[in-house]
């Protein structure tokens, strides 16, 4: 009975020290994702896109592989979960909706996910060949609707806004993609069902040999990036769900990982909020610190940040030879912009969206009504007056035209130090350096020069390989008749209201759930709050902010993450913008701000 009694407290302790080690393993070798309730019917929202052209920019192909590795290989995934049979795949849309992706189309990918054509490394010139088949393999990556297609839901209705932010967890999704990879290489059977279905049943033991090799080198891609995050880990912010750290991963992709250079990688220390996008193509100055001065720059820019192959380090092959579809990057612009607003058009290309009365409730007109003279008081001085407004359309607020007979909205940009919002996101870009070799011919360290003199290169390279070459007339008017030019102020802009009430989080770093927490005192704000729930409270304008099993929790205390700013204070002090506004007057702006 002794040797019994003592036993059991072995056998009680290795037993808890099992169960630890696995529910460690399980937890790093899992991802945490929310359980979102089915919705009864979906609506799309109208702004002026036929479902025609929505369905085309949904899934327009800008040459990006953002997840490094072909189409067939995506398709054949199974979802990182421990099993010895056969796993749901990672494709299904019950899955991928879980990271906050939308499948709501017929195409058989969410929204914001190109197919292209064949796989080419520029680098190399060749093609990315099935090794049984010898036939090119296809482009799979992200396009501008995955982070820029807005999604809320109430009361079992799902509403979708094109151009609106999306409430989607790209780290999350990173992490299970290169989960499933992993789990692919090493867990038993898996890599045979997976050469199964890239290869086909008929496939011999050399071609799934090489396929073995191909997976090799992606993963060791991947452990080459996760390394240098561990590096930068102790500075780098959790971005979680709607937010995403852009230029900083821009910079990362193009100067670190495509350039070779390890010392180029930095933190992901100032996430931002994924940004509307209607009205944008006018704008003189576009990113949230007005720093990007070309439609192409900008767009290029972002299917190179999301993964376009390039060529920077190759000699063999014509240095900024790429992926990128400049034809494609300029056909999106279009259907973005339309034609020149004027004051008896607006703006024609993609619209805001209108209040849904249907769904959430009728605007109170007396209130609205109360509310634009509280606008007219208190915003209109930054936001401009309201879009449609004969205000709107004084020359005052539009740059003169230019030979192609544009003009651009002048969009305001107010100083860190008058504004008080978090000052990462500007600091960031302002404040970075690059080390480049001399190779590119690129003279500057500044990083946001260096970023648009390499866009600008990789465009130009496009042109020039096109039979005949782009004449440069033509080339003028796909850049959007503007110069390349880049600034780093330390600023932010101020732009138009239109639609706001459907572009929740607020302040440029998201760190802000509702209209109404905006607009209150900054010591009244939420200092925690969490992000991925999806219902909609057309009381507050914005997202619920509950406790969400698989969200992400919202910290305005740590660095990049601020919530102070744009503060409607009686205290004086930075970032107070103006009195504090009373119950009445907070009530008639929010009432006055869906009518936009």
């Amino acid at each position: 009975m002794k040797r019994k009694s003592r036993f059991w407290p072995i056998l009680l302790g290795f037993t808890v020290l099992v169960a630890a080690g696995l529910y460690y393993v399980v937890r790093m070798f899992s991802v945490d994702l929310p359980d979102y309730p089915k919705v009864d019917k979906v609506t799309w929202l109208e702004q002026n896109w036929s479902q025609s052209q929505r369905g085309w920019m949904h899934h327009a192909d800008q040459g990006t592989v953002t997840f490094s590795m072909p189409y067939e290989w995506l398709a054949a995934l199974e979802q990182p979960t421990f099993t010895l049979t056969a796993g749901p795949p990672f494709l299904s849309s019950d899955y991928l909706d879980r990271f906050g992706f939308i499948t709501a189309d017929s195409s058989g990918l969410p929204v914001g996910f190109a197919h292209g054509g064949d796989l080419v490394d520029p680098k190399t010139a060749q093609p990315w060949v099935n090794p049984a088949t010898g036939k090119p393999l296809t482009t799979v990556g992200l396009t501008c609707a995955a982070c820029h297609t807005g999604r809320f839901t109430y009361k079992g209705t799902a509403v979708m806004v094109d151009g609106g932010p999306a409430l989607t967890d790209l780290g999350k999704f990173r992490k299970a993609s290169g989960l499933a990879l992993f789990f692919t290489r090493y867990a038993p059977f898996r890599f045979d069902r997976f050469a199964t279905a890239v290869l086909g049943p008929q496939a011999d033991e050399k071609a799934r040999a090489v396929l073995k090799k191909q997976l090799d080198k992606v993963l060791a891609g991947g452990r080459i990036e996760v390394d240098l995050d561990k590096k930068v880990a102790e500075k780098s912010i959790e971005e979680g769900f709607g937010r995403l750290d852009a230029l900083n991963r821009i910079g990362n992709q193009v100067f670190s990982l495509d350039l070779e250079r390890p010392e180029n990688y930095v933190a992901q220390s100032a996430p931002v909020a994924f940004p509307h996008i209607w009205d944008t193509s006018w704008f003189d100055w576009v990113q949230y610190n007005a720093s990007i001065m070309q439609p192409m720059v900008r767009n290029a820019g972002e299917a190179l940040g999301v993964r376009a192959f390039i060529n920077l380090t190759k000699s063999e092959q014509p240095l900024f030879a790429s992926t990128v579809k400049v034809d494609t990057i300029f056909e999106i612009e279009q259907q973005l912009a339309g034609k020149q607003p004027t004051a008896e058009n607006g703006f024609t290309g993609l619209r805001p969206p209108r209040w849904p009365s249907n769904l959430f409730g009728s605007i109170d007109t007396k209130l609205a009504t109360e509310g634009a003279a509280v606008y007219a008081d208190r915003c209109q001085g930054c936001h401009l007056p309201p879009v449609g407004s004969e205000g709107f359309w004084e020359q005052k607020h539009w740059t003169n035209e230019n030979s192609a007979g544009e003009r651009y909205l002048r969009v305001p940009i107010i100083n860190v130090e008058n504004i008080g919002t978090d000052p990462a996101q500007a600091q960031s870009m302002a404040e970075r350096k690059v080390k480049l070799p001399s190779e590119l011919g690129i003279d500057t360290d500044s990083f946001g020069s260096a970023l648009g003199a390499l866009v600008a290169k990789t465009a130009a390279r496009w042109y020039d390989n096109q039979t005949p070459p782009v004449p440069a007339e033509q080339r003028e008017i796909m850049n959007g008749n503007r110069q390349n030019g880049i600034q780093a102020p330390l600023a932010y802009k101020a732009r138009p209201l239109d639609g706001i009430w459907a572009t929740p989080p607020f302040l440029h770093n998201g760190s802000v759930p509702t209209i109404d927490a905006l607009l209150s005192p900054a010591g009244e704000r939420p200092k925690t709050f969490w992000l991925g729930n999806r219902e909609y409270d057309p009381d507050k304008l914005g997202y619920l902010t509950d406790e969400l099993k698989g969200g992400f929790k919202f910290d305005t205390a740590k660095p990049g993450n601020s919530n102070a700013g744009h503060e409607f204070s009686d205290t004086p002090g930075p970032g107070v913008i103006g009195p504090a506004l009373k119950p009445d007057e907070k009530a008639a702006l929010i009432a006055y701000l869906k009518t936009l």
